[in-house]
């Protein structure tokens, strides 16, 4: 077992199966050290976490879904380092996108669901630069879509 697969273990996170694409793009591509991850939405064990912060979705559910997405990512993680999470280098940058109603200004408290457990996970390797921005809507009605940049070790 990795160093980073007894740190989720410890912090009781188990890793779904990396999602399949719904539409014309792969999960991951990687140019050199880095890869690219496409956007994963707060799909979780018990189904998606849908709906609009400041309408339908409460700030901490909204925060819970952006950990969510944090989970999926490091599951598309584990895929593009061959199944070894401990050849991830550093979380580059997150982007995170929140299905928010126009006067939503909390937006990175949010995304903080991301940011706070890529870095329980990896550490200060886990620190990383961010986007925050709301969206009127995002795929399948999703509260929460991050995506991310990782560095692999050469």
């Amino acid at each position: 077992m990795s160093a980073i697969e007894a740190r989720l273990s410890e912090l009781g996170i188990t890793l779904p199966e990396p999602v399949a694409p719904v539409a014309n793009y792969v999960p991951f591509v990687q140019s050199g050290n880095l890869v690219h991850v496409s956007g994963q939405i707060s799909m979780g064990p018990e189904g998606l976490i849908a709906g609009r912060l400041g309408e339908t979705v409460t700030l901490e559910a909204g925060i819970a879904a952006a950990r969510q997405c944090a989970i999926n990512l490091i599951t598309q993680f584990k895929a593009a380092c061959g199944g070894d999470l401990d050849r991830l280098a550093r979380v580059v940058r997150l982007g995170g996108f929140v299905n928010a109603v126009g006067d939503f200004t909390d937006i990175p408290k949010v995304i903080n669901g991301s940011s706070d457990l890529m870095v329980e996970v990896f550490g200060d390797a886990g620190r990383h630069a961010r986007s925050a921005v709301a969206c009127p809507v995002l795929p399948l009605g999703a509260a929460v879509e991050v995506d991310a940049i990782i560095e692999l070790k050469a």
